[in-house]
């Protein structure tokens, strides 16, 4: 595994610039769309139509954007401005969550927009399965490299189009809906973002790299999409999909767990990476929609756990010179 450090001196003095630069402007990068408050959207689990959680923040998001209205995220530096497909779905997400409460035409007029993009901008892999691509480069253990694809956005992209076709009855969200789908069912081997580990327990990938790191938040994530399109289509293989899915986390959750804070990916030989305190937080809600929509006591148990951890300030103190030791380390 490669972290930046190895790309060379001058990449890993730019890489620590643009990211202090981002984390002093935090108010003008990235994180600004996605550091908010994790919420539950409570209104989505009575038949509602709205996303599993509120996104209120990222509604709230100031920009930049282009012509069309598409959030673009300022990561500065060597990066700049760019489209994010995982922040564009969630943005859409947002604006849609808005909309079905309030019904204005603002709200309506973003989420369409989005659905948009995210039509038309899935392109093929190199094995030949659209999926949509980040078309910057990202230091992440190993360097991806433009353009590459996540199975966080898939998941996320397929959560609006399902969501879009359905409010609209437009044939050509559910077209995009289905190609959507074919990497959330496919192996990475294959140009998909699933993979089967040593234990043949079934994982959607965010980053695709070799060994696999199997993010928490990012597997949740991608996996409601999953849900999502699995009972609007009723495709058998989409449901499997989720009941797998559903049976790696119940059988895995426990090696996301230090007994004291939670992991933000799976561990690797002696590295452990801690999630910070807003993934711990996510982690925390994220497991509380697993509950609603499963019916598991596992996932509220969890849930619970890793509240009281987060409850104490002594582990977040920890967790945060824990973290911040971390990244010197590695990045």
């Amino acid at each position: 595994m490669h972290s930046p450090e190895r790309y060379g001196t001058r990449a890993r003095v730019a890489y620590l610039a643009r990211v202090l630069h981002v984390y002093v402007r935090r108010r003008a990068g990235p994180l600004s769309f996605w550091y908010e408050r994790p919420e539950i959207n409570e209104a989505a689990f009575d038949h509602g139509p709205g996303y599993f959680m509120r996104f209120a923040g990222k509604a709230r998001y100031r920009g930049p954007f282009d012509s069309a209205g598409i959030p673009l995220l300022d990561y500065q530096g060597d990066i700049g401005r760019q489209y994010n497909p995982i922040a564009i779905a969630q943005y859409g997400l947002a604006r849609f969550n808005a909309w079905a409460v309030a019904g204005t035409s603002a709200d309506r007029s973003a989420w369409i927009a989005t659905a948009n993009w995210l039509e038309h901008e899935m392109r093929p892999n190199v094995h030949g399965v659209r999926v949509w691509m980040h078309d910057f480069d990202w230091p992440y253990r190993q360097r991806l490299e433009a353009p590459w694809y996540s199975g966080l956005a898939q998941g996320n992209g397929l959560s609006l189009l399902v969501r879009a076709a359905i409010a609209t009855g437009e044939p050509r969200y559910a077209d995009a809906a289905h190609l959507a789908f074919e990497p959330l069912r496919l192996d990475v081997a294959a140009g998909g973002v699933l993979v089967t580990d040593a234990l043949q327990d079934i994982w959607i990938e965010e980053y695709i790299v070799d060994p696999p790191t199997h993010i928490l938040n990012g597997f949740m994530w991608a996996l409601w999409g999953v849900y999502d399109y699995a009972r609007w289509s009723g495709r058998s293989d989409a449901f499997q999909i989720w009941e797998s899915c559903v049976a790696t986390l119940t059988k895995r959750l426990a090696e996301f767990d230090t007994g004291w804070w939670s992991l933000y990916e799976a561990r690797d030989g002696s590295r452990e990476m801690l999630a910070s305190r807003y993934y711990h937080t996510l982690h925390i809600t994220q497991l509380r929609v697993m509950h609603r929509l499963t019916g598991m006591n596992a996932f509220s148990t969890v849930a619970d756990r890793f509240q009281s951890y987060l409850d104490r300030p002594s582990n977040r103190l920890l967790a945060f010179y824990r973290k911040a030791l971390f990244k010197l380390r590695h990045y």
